[in-house]
């Protein structure tokens, strides 16, 4: 049986690969971009399998509303997948408040309003399955991501409690982790006007990531509808070659650090 898929950020990167592979594959897909001109090759070569909308998702009623047109469209859905979001570059002390902002309302909010628009429709039908695209940067921080971790981060924690809350509606919540892809988002926008006393960290961690083995977005298509396809899909998963290890190392080192200051944990409760 075919699937129903609702997909922000489908004009190009991994939101396109994500929509070519279910489409590809006789699935249908409400497909939301800024502008649907980039969807236009889609919707020729698809047809009505593919419902173009136009949608930024820091707009509140806007999601409701793109959300209810693609039930009405396609009668039900069945995978929302939230991908729509970008890389801001700074660190923490140049980052404007605007700069932070405009991070969290995409990187964050806009998930929140496409999972409160689409709950309705999954929660009564009694299925559906809500694909959080994070990123290692969730999980770990790096110099000069502080904005970008901080929206992927709360984006985790959401979805875990999220988890939770919708199991019981025979929901499912996944929340993927790529590392880097060969896309045209592989780097992210730096911002206008950097402190210099920053400019060594920066360059450091952007010679770091020249050295990283960027991934096929087509193969996180492909694996996508395999997550999809799963009757127990996991609650996180990576996507790429890089998550494990960085991750493993990360969660070394905190499990370390908790152990080693176990003894300050225990005077502050008191023992």
């Amino acid at each position: 049986m075919s699937k129903v898929w609702f997909v922000t950020g489908s004009s190009r990167g991994l939101g396109r690969s994500f929509v070519e592979a279910a489409l590809s594959r006789g699935d249908r897909v409400a497909a939301t971009a800024r502008t649907t001109e980039r969807l236009d090759e889609l919707v020729a070569t698809y047809g009505d399998a593919v419902l173009p909308l136009a949608l930024d998702v820091t707009d509140k009623a806007a999601v409701f509303d793109s959300v209810k047109q693609a039930n009405d469209y396609f009668g039900r859905l069945d995978v929302i997948v939230n991908n729509a979001g970008y890389g801001l570059s700074g660190a923490v002390e140049e980052l404007t408040e605007q700069d932070l902002r405009d991070q969290l309302e995409t990187n964050f909010f806009g998930p929140v309003w496409v999972v409160q628009a689409a709950l309705p429709y999954l929660c009564a039908q009694g299925s559906g399955h809500v694909i959080q695209i994070s990123s290692v940067a969730g999980l770990t921080g790096f110099p000069t991501g502080g904005a970008y971790c901080a929206s992927k981060w709360a984006l985790e924690g959401l979805s875990e409690s999220l988890a939770h809350e919708v199991a019981g509606f025979g929901v499912k919540v996944t929340v993927v982790e790529p590392g880097g892809y060969a896309t045209e988002g592989a780097t992210g926008a730096v911002l206008a006007g950097p402190d210099p006393r920053y400019d060594g960290l920066r360059e450091a961690f952007m010679e770091y990531a020249k050295t990283l083995d960027y991934g096929d977005p087509a193969a996180a298509g492909r694996a996508l509808l395999t997550l999809a396809d799963t009757d127990n899909p996991p609650l996180r998963v990576f996507f790429g070659s890089q998550g494990l290890p960085i991750v493993q190392q990360a969660y070394t080192d905190r499990l370390k650090t908790w152990s080693d200051w176990q003894d300050l944990a225990l005077e502050a409760h008191g023992v």
